[in-house]
């Protein structure tokens, strides 16, 4: 038997898997993201934490396939990092550390959010497609884009940053990317509290999200108590989110849409808000297009970066 892993780098915690090369998840564990001085022991961690996974199991160098890696920040091809926001990596050959750092060991480096596309379309939501698009609602707002079974990367590794499609262009605060109008800004976690903050601002009727700390958990809480000013805030969100995807779409004719991140934990009750205005305007070559959940969780990441290496 070939083994693999597959591991998902965040700011706080590295998430690890050890898999079978058909697809078998054996083991998944977690190890600390030591993001000071630069996040130079980032990679020796993760080497030293497969070696002893290895020893453990008795997996010999002969044995392993490879060792896949997700990254929150744009990778290009080559597996290089110019530079990344969580991790306090600058210019960094992600690859070659790793290789050297695992003598013999495959080494295959992707964008976190393109490697959980790639998880979800192998063993989740995506799974039977080879077309299909990823949307993360998180603090911030993530994406891929997998065309014929491949991530699209890019020139610079930037394919698929999906959150930072301009959707209104009369906005005035920054993004955190430092442009204006970006969809991070009105359909991540984040966002829908800032539309929430703003809807609340403005004179309206009675809502039970007052007095409430704003968070997006307590729009959709309240969505689905049938408060008015709620559903006018997630109808506002999935306005921007449903007509962004139905752009995304006639460019990548995707056989399905994923969305995933934390704020898709409202479940079911959250895609009637972003489909509605996706059909307003899809092409009419898209507008079978499905929209699901997504179904890994917090595993998208492992099996995508396993992925990579099969």
């Amino acid at each position: 038997m070939k083994y693999c892993f597959g591991v998902d780098i965040g700011g706080t915690t590295v998430k690890m898997g050890l898999f079978s090369t058909e697809g078998e998840l054996f083991e998944k564990w977690e190890i600390k993201t030591r993001t000071e001085n630069e996040g130079k022991e980032v990679l020796p961690d993760i080497a030293a934490s497969v070696r002893s996974k290895m020893e453990e199991k008795g997996i010999s160098i002969e044995d392993m396939a490879g060792v896949g890696i997700g990254v929150p920040a744009p990778v290009s091809e080559e597996g290089i990092v110019k530079n990344s926001a969580n991790i306090g990596w600058g210019y960094k050959n992600v690859k070659k550390e790793m290789e050297e750092l695992l003598p013999g060991v495959c080494a295959r480096i992707g964008n976190d959010a393109n490697v959980a596309a790639l998880g979800e379309m192998w063993l989740g939501a995506g799974k039977g497609c080879s077309n299909m698009i990823m949307v993360t609602l998180g603090t911030g707002v993530g994406g891929g884009v997998i065309c014929h079974g491949q991530i699209i990367a890019g020139a610079n590794g930037a394919g698929g940053e999906i959150g930072h499609i301009c959707v209104n262009y009369n906005e005035t605060e920054k993004c955190g990317c430092g442009k204006t109008g970006c969809l991070e800004q009105y359909a991540s976690a984040t966002g829908i509290a800032r539309l929430a903050k703003l809807r609340l601002a403005k004179p309206h009727e009675k809502t039970i999200l007052e007095g409430k700390n704003m968070s997006a958990k307590s729009v959709f809480d309240a969505v689905k108590k049938g408060d008015r000013i709620a559903t006018e805030i997630a109808e506002e969100f999935g306005a921007y989110l449903g007509h962004a995807l139905a752009n995304m779409a006639v460019i990548t004719d995707p056989e399905r849409i994923v969305i995933g991140g934390g704020v898709s934990n409202a479940g079911p009750a959250l895609l009637p808000f972003i489909d509605k205005p996706f059909q307003e305007k899809a092409f009419f070559a898209n507008k079978d297009t499905k929209i699901v959940l997504a179904t890994l969780g917090n595993d998208a990441g492992i099996c995508g970066a396993a992925r990579m290496i099969l």
